[in-house]
């Protein structure tokens, strides 16, 4: 903004200029009389068109965004829930079969979580069903959504007077009032605010309510500060029946959430918004449906994940990357990714495909924990190394799924390890019904002076072999 106002003095200042010059006389200076010299024309070529199409450029330029910071939820211990008190808790379901338990067991084993991974706490009374009401609900959005805005405010020193912007998303819990009127409620926030609720948009939300606060940002007043808020609520979406398709949810998912707060200020930010990119399949029938909350045969609602779900998510990786690529990579690698793009096409697709090595373009990796599958699947893909999706492996084991928060859980494990430096890229990958792949790129500014968040009490017992089959 200072280099618009700037371009906008510029141009009176240099007519102040040119009429000052128009009324020296010609002996006054050699180069002043040369200036009377040429028409009006060619002075208002020479200074006031440049200096006319600066302001424009300088005006119509989208503006910088930056995360001044962010935060997680804290889990606590009395929220923890190991396999066994999971699969214990299920059995006490009347309409859970040993069956449907057994291959629960099998699930947990395999699915590369922890035991110490958290439930909200309605989930820890038994029957479980029974205490999933919709107070239960709205109290579990009251831990999560304000113990991470409560630590946010603390560390950024912001008064909810000073957000101008809020978004919030969460996919499967949507009350009314919405979750935006309960923080604006409970923060006091001002009546002008600009408020969007995200609902239904699946576990690569927060990447959606990222770009859609910039896109805010850019056409407020300099300054403007937006607050992003992204969860899942787990309490009423606990299912009782015994789909197969529709039990994994039960195990992968657990509680979590995180705020950030954005804005065009660079003062005291932290990172840099260099790109979101988003990508949507939901043109096919295929990619649609892979991920769909519906009732089963008798009348229990779940999200059925399909098990084509890993060769959907792929396709949408390519799609994104397809439309990264060309944003974040050095000019060799586009090169290479572009000619292979052209044989593909040429030879009608008998050329395999080119993987860039996006290893040239960023130093971190937030690849959303959906699943073991999910980080094994995108670590093949692009040619990861083992310490490049180390955070996404991790925060899986402690944390669980934590759905469009993942992300920000995985960035604060690379901040608390000490790994984050000036200038360090960060490319966050997010996956979610619909059925879509989103993406943001940031540049570190300021990296994490301590490991304070959600990692503090366990970043030194990280990182964790994980066994392919854990055995307790």
């Amino acid at each position: 903004m200072g280099n618009v106002s700037a371009a906008v003095v510029a141009v009176p200042a240099a007519a102040a200029v040119l009429v000052a010059v128009a009324l020296l006389a010609p002996e006054e200076t050699m180069v002043i009389g040369r200036l009377r010299e040429f028409r009006p024309v060619h002075l208002f070529l020479a200074v006031f068109l440049p200096a006319a199409a600066a302001t424009v450029y300088l005006m119509m330029r989208p503006r910088a965004v930056y995360l001044v910071d962010y935060a997680c939820f804290r889990t606590a211990p009395n929220c923890r829930v190991p396999f066994a008190t999971f699969l214990e808790h299920a059995t006490q379901v009347p309409t859970l079969t040993e069956r449907s338990v057994r291959f629960m067991t099998r699930l947990l084993e395999r699915s590369g979580l922890g035991e110490e991974t958290c439930l909200p706490p309605a989930h820890h009374y038994i029957p479980t069903y029974k205490y999933c009401t919709l107070d239960a609900a709205r109290a579990e959005v009251d831990l999560v959504v304000f113990s991470a805005v409560d630590e946010l405010f603390a560390k950024t020193g912001i008064s909810p007077d000073d957000i101008n912007i809020l978004v919030v998303n969460c996919s499967l819990f949507c009350p009314t009032p919405s979750f935006v009127d309960m923080i604006v409620h409970r923060y006091k926030l001002r009546s002008d605010i600009r408020s969007m609720h995200l609902s239904g948009m699946g576990c690569s939300a927060s990447l959606i309510s990222i770009g859609l606060a910039r896109n805010l940002l850019q056409v407020a007043p300099h300054g403007a500060r937006a607050l992003v808020v992204s969860t899942e609520t787990i309490t009423p979406n606990y299912y009782v029946g015994n789909e197969r398709a529709m039990l994994l949810p039960n195990c992968l998912f657990r509680i979590g959430g995180a705020a950030a707060l954005l804005s065009t200020s660079p003062a005291n930010a932290r990172f840099r918004l260099k790109h979101v990119v988003r990508t949507l399949t939901g043109a096919e029938d295929s990619a649609y449906h892979c991920v769909f909350q519906e009732e089963d045969e008798h009348g229990n609602i779940g999200i059925n994940l399909s098990k084509d779900l890993m060769t959907i998510a792929g396709n949408a990786l390519k799609a994104n990357i397809t439309a990264i690529a060309p944003l974040v990579l050095p000019a060799s690698e586009q090169l290479k990714f572009a000619l292979a793009f052209i044989s593909r096409k040429a030879l009608s697709g008998r050329v395999k495909p080119y993987i860039p090595d996006f290893r040239a373009a960023f130093e971190h990796f937030c690849i959303h924990a959906g699943g073991r599958a999910v980080i094994d699947e995108l670590q093949r893909s692009l040619g990861l190394s083992d310490e490049q999706v180390e955070a996404s492996r991790m925060a899986l084991h402690r944390f669980g799924n934590t759905s469009s928060s993942s992300v920000w859980y995985e960035l604060a494990y690379i901040e608390a390890k000490g790994r984050m430096r000036r200038g360090d890229r960060v490319w966050m990958i997010g996956f979610g019904s619909g059925f879509k792949c989103n993406s943001a790129a940031w540049e570190c500014i300021s990296p994490a002076r301590d490991a304070d968040g959600p990692w503090v009490t366990s970043i030194h017992r990280y990182p964790v072999d994980i066994p392919d089959v854990l055995k307790h």
